[in-house]
């Protein structure tokens, strides 16, 4: 049986950085896949759809480009185009992960793996079964898009996130069932292209997890670019017509019941842990996710969760990235790096929403004593030179002492910029030292700077 230091299930960005790390501890790694190095995020999430998202922004600002005096003439897109651009990026992405394993030394193995609480890890591949053995076992599955129980979904064609993309032509309507991080950016992306989305959301309103004065700002721009947006809608059945078109019946917040129909629903209603890999082990499990502690060890010493499979934590990528990292610190004997509470989070919309910390929510629920400025982006140089002043910077921080609870950004570049005040954070930082930092002019950072020192009562321009 061929043994290892560490060998890792799943090559998403939890596992593949995992790995990298490994490697570079001089630890003998293998990583199991049983699709596409990468995982889902760089072929069926995040990559893909930031691509596409990016194609709608540039379709954006050619078809507004008269109003700062380019002449474009008549304007068209290619969607079949913009998603063999997509492929092209996902495929370069790609080949830089296999030549970063190959270049550590990492085996990478084709095929299903599967784990017992003696880390040894039996793989199903085409040519038949192998196992392995390792000292430690870091699972990075991943999770799945979850269909909820509405009548007639299931028996009728939709799609979800992992395979929106498989669809070569635009449809002219979109139904989207969820108002959540990945309902929104959807949202966004085929509204720019010209599409007919209605959202239907069984929340208050979309983005409850976030600010919702962010949230109420994204609201008004959907609407602009002419999405249908029905909150605490209950969602009751969705069948096929004998046009062609799909139709949902559902119940809205005044608790009138109606009916619409569109070409095709996208299904964003959350996703559901893969834990197959995890099944003939003794792992306990939180609400159908593993728990974990801080190290990202699950309750069988040894065998380590990350990602989205994990119990608690934020299920993004980059947050993904860290825990990998920090369970082979762990491993390593080495002290885990990683700063739970300052994970960035970044919704790429039009206009972009990015946070770290403390919700203004999460701060009064917490008890303590604080005060929160918000700055709109209206007053900016550089957002009014690009035409994007929709938007605000919102700075939380405690009164006594100022130190910064949590920030919220909302207009253009916004997810690019929060790592300023999540570097702030990191090193306990203060509101007064924030406002000390002289800031280039004109940028639209700028605006950060002008919160802070609004916070402090010596607002420059506020």
């Amino acid at each position: 049986m061929k043994t290892y230091d560490i060998i890792i299930i799943g090559s998403g960005p939890g596992g593949y950085a995992a790995a990298l790390r490994a490697s570079k501890e001089g630890k003998r790694t293998a990583v199991v896949e049983d699709r596409q190095l990468g995982g889902t995020c760089l072929h069926r999430g995040c990559i893909p759809s930031k691509t596409m998202l990016q194609h709608a922004e540039i379709l954006q600002q050619v078809e507004t480009a008269a109003e700062w005096g380019v002449q474009t003439g008549d304007i068209s897109f290619s969607y079949p185009q913009m998603l063999r651009r997509k492929e092209k990026v996902v495929t370069q992405l790609e080949s830089g992960i296999k030549g970063l394993m190959k270049n550590g030394n990492i085996d990478v193995i084709q095929g299903r793996g599967r784990v017992n609480d003696k880390k040894e890890v039996m793989i199903e591949t085409e040519n038949g079964a192998q196992q392995l053995q390792a000292a430690s076992v870091i699972a990075a599955t991943g999770t799945t898009p979850l269909v909820p129980p509405v009548k007639g979904l299931k028996e009728t064609a939709h799609f979800t996130s992992d395979s929106i993309f498989e669809k070569k032509e635009l449809p002219a309507s979109l139904l989207i069932v969820g108002g959540g991080i990945v309902g929104v950016e959807y949202a966004c992306l085929f509204a720019s292209l010209h599409v007919d989305v209605t959202i239907i959301e069984m929340k208050d309103e979309i983005l409850v997890e976030e600010d919702a004065d962010a949230a109420a700002v994204l609201r008004r721009s959907l609407e602009k670019l002419g999405v249908t947006i029905e909150t605490k809608a209950a969602l009751e059945e969705i069948q096929s017509a004998e046009n062609g078109l799909v139709t949902a019946a559902y119940t809205d917040r005044g608790g009138t019941k109606l009916e619409i129909a569109a070409d095709e629903v996208l299904v964003t209603a959350g996703r559901k842990p893969n834990t197959s890999a995890l099944a003939q082990t003794s792992v306990q499990y939180d609400n159908g996710f593993v728990r974990v502690n801080e190290n990202m060890e699950t309750n069988v010493p040894g065998i380590y969760t990350i990602g989205d499979l994990a119990s608690g934590g934020w299920k993004l990528a980059h947050a993904a990235s860290a825990e990998g990292v920090t369970a082979v610190e762990h491993i390593c004997g080495l002290k885990p790096s990683m700063h739970t509470a300052l994970i960035p989070r970044c919704i790429y919309t039009f206009p972009e929403i990015a946070a770290v910390g403390m919700t203004e929510k999460q701060a009064e629920a917490s008890g303590c004593h604080y005060k929160t400025e918000t700055i709109p982006f209206q007053g900016s140089g550089k957002a009014m030179a690009m035409g994007e002043s929709e938007g605000f910077t919102k700075i939380i921080a405690e009164q006594k002492h100022g130190e910064i609870l949590g920030v919220v950004m909302v207009g253009p570049h916004v997810t690019e910029m929060i790592g300023e005040p999540a570097a702030y954070m990191h090193l306990e930082g203060t509101v007064e030292e924030l406002a000390s930092m002289v800031h280039p002019h004109p940028t639209l950072l700028e605006n950060l700077y002008e919160a802070a020192n609004a916070w402090l009562g010596k607002g420059i321009h506020h």
